[in-house]
């Protein structure tokens, strides 16, 4: 299968990553590519093997999660797509998980979820989709005050039209597509366009990006 979704791992714990390697390499439409035992480490691993989706662990030796996960996802400015990453949590309300969301992380997964969660879950982000919902990103935000000081919308979000400022609040809002099509009497395929262009517009990568960016601009209540 040439179209197999290529994951990495990065943990200081081998024992967990020799059971998510054997769990990966499992699934036929799946590819472990490699794994790396800290944040340096994983780094390198992500421009050498050029994975998919990482698995990214936040509290490691030398490097942490946090850190790596940011400077993979700027690598993509030096003219390489950047993977999905998924941050591996041990709390569900995780301060940490909330810094590598806005580091660029594309959702978070608890190190103890059913082994059918965390599978669909590196389906989804590599299929563009955020692993938690936006109103629970914006619920991580809120827990730990991490409310920005500013006071003015930044110059992109003045590029919007008013129909994609409106769509923009509704899925800040946490609001699903199906909820936004009912409410702005649209289709569920022009609600899609529509947050397409608006995370092409604003330079975000996915929902929860979006969520961030809005809580962090104070552009929702």
């Amino acid at each position: 299968m040439t179209d197999r979704i290529r994951v990495a791992l990065v943990d200081d714990q081998a024992l967990f990553r020799t059971g998510i390697r054997m769990l990966v390499s499992s699934q036929p439409d799946l590819e472990f590519v490699g794994e790396a035992g800290d944040g340096v480490e994983g780094i390198s691993l992500a421009a050498s093997a050029k994975p998919d989706v990482i698995l990214m662990d936040i509290r490691m030796p030398v490097l942490d999660g946090i850190d790596a996960t940011a400077r993979i996802v700027q690598a993509r400015t030096a003219g390489a797509e950047s993977p999905r990453i998924l941050v591996l949590t041990t709390f569900d309300l995780d301060e940490a998980a909330a810094r590598a969301i806005r580091a660029g992380a594309s959702g978070f997964v608890l190190k103890d979820a059913d082994p059918e969660f965390l599978l669909a879950a590196i389906r989804t982000v590599h299929a563009g989709t955020s692993v938690i919902a936006a109103s629970a990103t914006k619920e991580l935000f809120q827990q730990f005050g991490s409310r920005s000081s500013a006071t003015a919308p930044p110059p992109e979000f003045g590029e919007l039209t008013q129909r994609e400022r409106e769509i923009f609040l509704l899925a800040a809002a946490g609001r699903s597509n199906s909820e936004i099509a009912a409410q702005e009497y649209v289709s569920e395929a022009t609600v899609k366009t529509h947050i397409s262009r608006i995370l092409a517009k604003l330079g975000l990568r996915d929902r929860v990006q979006l969520v961030v960016y809005a809580y962090e601009n104070r552009l929702t209540d």
